[in-house]
């Protein structure tokens, strides 16, 4: 019987953002479709658990913190891995941060350090695993995107406009790099209930808003967007490339549902 075109044995990935929420669960599915997954983050205790689980999982990992708003840490990610496993096949970039604040007296500061965070820690990390990468000819880049990508969502403008530059910077990428054998896309989340947000979620008139506009009647759990993050990773996506898959249970395409 042929190898499935979804299987990433032999495959080694990185997940920068990878310990928690969405990137956990991308994380888990990438080592569960028979990849190798090195998921990093700030916090070594929680590096250290989510390694654990890839673990049993009885995939090889690392266990390495990384910021991507320091170059250099990224750069010892990239040297580290290359190290364990002479390559990487697959970078995701799932590393986020987020504010709610009336975008009015929106500090500049917080602005620009959640820009640094969303859009160009994601540049940083494309620079420098895509190096490896066009040097090989090979490698499978998933940026993590949003609804705020598309729409906008109240008083949560600094992160709508880095999502936004997310998928554009997507698209560029690759522009520039698919014919050299590395594809770039995105995945677009709706609105998944994790561990940072169940609270908002569930007793707020924002999550019941939420809620109400989305045409599947519920809220996304994590491991729904990790099947997206395999199929771009795998050889069935071999030609697919700057583009951004959302996942939101209808959301863009609601109107009104009632």
């Amino acid at each position: 019987m042929s190898e499935s075109p979804f299987s990433l044995a032999g495959k080694v990935a990185v997940v920068v953002g990878g310990t928690a929420g969405i990137g956990r669960a991308i994380s888990l599915s990438l080592a569960g479709a028979g990849a190798d997954v090195v998921a990093s983050g700030r916090r070594q205790a929680i590096v250290d658990a989510v390694a654990a689980e890839l673990e049993l999982k009885g995939r090889a990992t690392l266990r390495v913190v990384s910021d991507v708003c320091n170059r250099n840490s990224l750069v010892e990610l990239l040297q580290q891995t290359l190290q364990k496993f002479g390559k990487v096949d697959i970078l995701v970039n799932s590393a986020a941060k987020i504010v709610r604040a009336p975008t009015l007296s929106f500090p500049e500061e917080e602005w620009k350090q959640i820009l640094d965070t969303n859009l160009t820690g994601t540049l940083r990390a494309c620079q420098i695993f895509g190096k490896h990468m066009l040097e090989r000819k090979y490698g499978r880049i998933i940026n993590i995107a949003s609804l705020n990508s598309f729409v906008s969502l109240s008083e949560v403008a600094a992160y709508a406009a880095s999502k936004a530059a997310v998928v554009s910077l997507t698209r560029s990428l690759a522009v520039e790099w698919s014919r050299h054998g590395v594809l770039v896309n995105a995945i677009a989340p709706g609105v998944f209930r994790t561990e940072f947000n169940q609270k908002l979620l569930e007793a707020t008139p924002r999550g019941h808003e939420l809620l109400m506009r989305t045409p599947m009647g519920r809220f996304g759990q994590a491991n729904e967007v990790a099947g997206a993050a395999v199929y771009l990773a795998s050889d069935a996506a071999s030609f697919v490339t700057g583009e951004t898959l959302v996942i939101d249970g209808g959301f863009l395409a609601s109107g009104v549902n009632q």
